[in-house]
């Protein structure tokens, strides 16, 4: 019995951890812009210069701003469409990320 509980109970643990697992199509922009300028393609310089300077990178996705965790990563991409493939943390402001690549044009 203990170990069929075992085994629900992690069964539950996966599943719940899956539900925030997504991708995410957006721009990576620099933070001090992103709510404003983020999903806007002619602000890739502007997104460029200002990650080149020290501002973290983020996704500008669906009117959102996501912080994202792997940050050299993000930034070989700044000002350009990507897909973002990870998982969301319970308050969806961070995503734990996978892997980021160009979108197609």
């Amino acid at each position: 019995m203990k170990r069929v509980t075992s085994l629900l109970v992690l069964a539950l643990a996966l599943s719940t951890m899956s539900l925030f697992a997504a991708d995410w199509t957006g721009y990576i922009a620099d933070a001090n812009c992103a709510a404003k300028k983020g999903e806007d393609p002619g602000h890739a310089g502007c997104a460029k210069s200002c990650i080149g300077k020290g501002a973290a990178a983020v996704l500008a996705s669906g009117g959102k701003v996501f912080q994202l965790d792997k940050q050299e990563e993000a930034k070989k991409l700044a000002g350009e469409k990507v897909v973002v493939k990870g998982s969301a943390s319970e308050d969806g402001s961070t995503i734990k990320v996978d892997s980021i690549t160009k979108a197609a044009s």
